[in-house]
């Protein structure tokens, strides 16, 4: 079956938008939720440029060239990048969250590198449908997989602490939406992948389509940024439970 780019433009249209009202709202907003609406722009903008990659990868396998690595650089940065939008979320801050992030954007700093100077780590191999599917160097992929889902594990785990941590309410609906969204693109994936053997190795495009679904939960995210005040001003750093 052909490959349809309807589904992977269609979704980075959303995203792209999505995208815009959030950097427009990182503008109008105070310094936490500036921070918060930004990074959110981020994620979202990356989910479209994975997207439109694909695309572009699919056009002409045979020319793809740089452009598969290019996808994985892109992807790279999401798990770094969800942790940091949660240690911005949670109220009071944690450090160690802050900490936890920062450590998984140096590392993703490194994969990037590797990955831009390994010409073997990933090459388009087969498109179908509305997915993609990688040939990788093997065993070193394994090591990018353990990166993956070690942030992914992490963003599951930390807004899921966050939620049960936060003392502001507003906090805890905005770690809702970023867990709701996480588990809302990772489980189906698996299952896919699972008992449609034909997705099988195409895991990290299986996953990036039902990323739609984080997508919409982040969008949904900003509209609560954008409609509900910030109940944690008088907080400090040093109230109590600042510290995970």
């Amino acid at each position: 079956m052909g490959y349809s780019p309807t589904l992977a433009v269609g979704t980075a249209a959303f995203e792209i938008i999505a995208a815009g009202w959030a950097f427009a709202l990182a503008r109008a907003k105070g310094r936490g939720d500036r921070a918060v609406a930004f990074t959110t722009g981020v994620i979202l903008f990356l989910l479209a440029g994975y997207q439109l990659t694909e695309v572009a990868i699919c056009s002409d396998v045979a020319a793809a060239g740089f452009l598969p690595r290019l996808a994985f650089i892109i992807v790279t940065w999401l798990p770094a990048l969800g942790l940091l939008l949660i240690a911005q979320i949670r109220w009071p801050r944690s450090r160690a969250l802050y900490g936890c992030a920062i450590g998984m954007l140096a590392l993703s700093v490194g994969v990037v590198v590797w990955i831009a100077l390994d010409p073997s780590f990933a090459s388009a191999s087969v498109c179908n449908a509305v997915y993609a599917r990688y040939a990788h160097a093997q065993p070193r992929f394994q090591l990018y997989a353990i990166y993956y889902w070690v942030g992914l594990l992490g963003m599951i785990l930390l807004s899921g602490h966050g939620m049960l941590a936060s003392v502001e309410p507003r906090g805890r609906r905005l770690l809702a939406h970023v867990l709701t969204g996480t588990l809302g693109f990772i489980l189906p994936s698996i299952a896919v992948s699972h008992f449609v053997p034909e997705t099988r190795y195409a895991l990290p495009s299986v996953l990036c389509h039902f990323a739609l679904i984080l997508a919409m939960m982040l969008a949904r995210m900003l509209w609560v940024l954008r409609v509900a005040p910030a109940e944690a001003t008088e907080l400090t750093e040093d109230a109590p439970g600042a510290r995970i």
